[in-house]
């Protein structure tokens, strides 16, 4: 199956979204109609929808339509993939990096096709503890590989901008499958996604 990636706005919903979001800013205390604010709610509209695009996207079709069979068994890992998500509960967002691996069974899939599994799932309303099991799963049940893992470093506009405002902290969550519940497997690829190997 093909995939192509579409950025398209469906018109009845960008203009719902924008007369919601012009009532919002007046009731904040804005003047919707001012020069600076007029198109705002259209751009906020077209904004969320860019965002939220990964609920229309399905990760399982991405990889499917570049997997190839392959005899090869070794560790692949794709590392510092930017991720930018929003956080479900403040509709702020989170930021940072995914390093992912997987031990192929016999299928592989393309490099680029990873990455965008994690547009897929970070483009929704996220928690960072789920968004971590969703990549890992989508590539453990479409590829069957011997192993996934997956880690991801971000930091949170909603612990940075408001509540207790600290901002250099960040969140690590991590999720393993198959070989990767293996310590010398594990620790292979942590050590992999920590070193400088291609950097002189």
């Amino acid at each position: 199956m093909a995939y192509k990636k579409i950025e398209q706005y469906d018109e009845e919903v960008t203009a719902a979204l924008a007369g919601n979001y012009k009532a919002v800013l007046n009731m904040l205390g804005e003047s919707a109609d001012r020069e600076g604010l007029q198109k705002t709610p259209e751009r906020l509209a077209k904004a969320m929808q860019f965002l939220t695009q990964g609920y229309q996207l399905d990760a399982h079709d991405i990889l499917n339509s570049a997997k190839f069979h392959e005899p090869v068994s070794e560790m692949i890992v794709v590392k510092d993939i930017e991720m930018y998500s929003m956080c479900e509960h403040h509709m702020l967002p989170f930021f940072g990096k995914v390093h992912i691996a997987y031990i192929p069974n016999g299928w592989i899939t393309g490099l680029s096709k990873i990455a965008r599994v994690v547009d897929v799932y970070s483009r929704r309303l996220q928690v960072q503890e789920r968004l971590t099991v969703e990549i890992m799963n989508a590539i453990r049940d479409t590829l069957q590989p011997l192993g996934v893992a997956v880690v991801i470093e971000a930091q949170h506009l909603c612990m940075m901008m408001r509540g207790v405002q600290k901002q250099n902290s960040e969140t690590t969550t991590s999720a393993f499958d198959g070989e990767f519940h293996k310590e010398p497997t594990r620790s292979e690829f942590l050590k992999l996604i920590s070193s400088n190997l291609s950097r002189r």
